[in-house]
């Protein structure tokens, strides 16, 4: 996709599979490992079958706040486009929504957690 990357994406789950980069983006994604502080991974099960073929599972991980001092979720952020972006709200499934975050590094980014999340003061 052509364009200029300025958006961060954090990704900690399928997004990070190359078959999903190639099947969302048309390439692969340039990322550099970070952290979500303040959240665990659940895991839920998707329907949509667009998406289960291009991650090969019905199985996805989903992050939800914790009351745990030290939570925290790895995965990866990358620099990608704002038509990047719009695809990979169109990859995530009704139970995701796009919020924006500081990641460990101090990084702010976009990640996708539970449609249900509200974060304080929202």
């Amino acid at each position: 996709m052509a364009g200029t990357a300025t958006q961060r994406l954090f990704s900690y789950g399928t997004l990070q599979l190359e078959q999903v980069q190639l099947s969302s983006f048309g390439r692969l994604l340039d990322g550099q490992a970070d952290a979500l502080p303040g959240f665990r991974l659940t895991m839920i099960e998707i329907t949509d079958p667009e998406v289960i073929a291009a991650s090969g599972t019905d199985r996805h991980p989903l992050v939800l706040p914790s009351d745990e001092a030290g939570d925290a979720v790895d995965g990866t952020v990358f620099a990608i486009t704002d038509e990047e972006l719009a695809a990979a709200d169109e990859y995530e499934v009704d139970d995701y929504a796009r919020h924006e975050v500081v990641l460990a590094s101090g990084t702010r980014a976009w990640v996708y957690l539970s449609a249900a999340y509200s974060p304080a003061g929202n």
